[in-house]
């Protein structure tokens, strides 16, 4: 017996629709999401570890090649301005 187009899509669906409730849910909507510290929190923690806001204004091709350099070093963009600032002042 065939199937008309409208049971081979509706099927179709509800096959999609159950895949869908059986995915996981991604840890940034879970209970990993609860576990970030709010702004104030992390404020807090980052004053504990002796870190200070610094802000400036730098040109935009400058900071594209501290974003690429950033990717590969193990501080990431904070650590790597921090080591050349050192460097720098040194």
């Amino acid at each position: 017996m065939s199937m008309k187009k409208t049971d081979l899509d509706r099927l179709a669906g509800i096959k999609l629709d159950s895949q869908m409730r059986g995915a996981a849910i991604p840890g940034r909507f879970g209970k990993q999401a609860a576990q970030l510290p709010d702004r104030k929190e992390q404020r807090r923690l980052d004053a504990a570890a002796g870190l200070v806001p610094f802000a400036c204004k730098l040109p935009a091709a400058l900071t594209q090649q501290l974003r690429e350099r950033a990717a590969s070093h193990e501080g990431g963009i904070n650590g790597l301005v921090a080591e050349l600032l050192q460097k720098s002042l040194a």
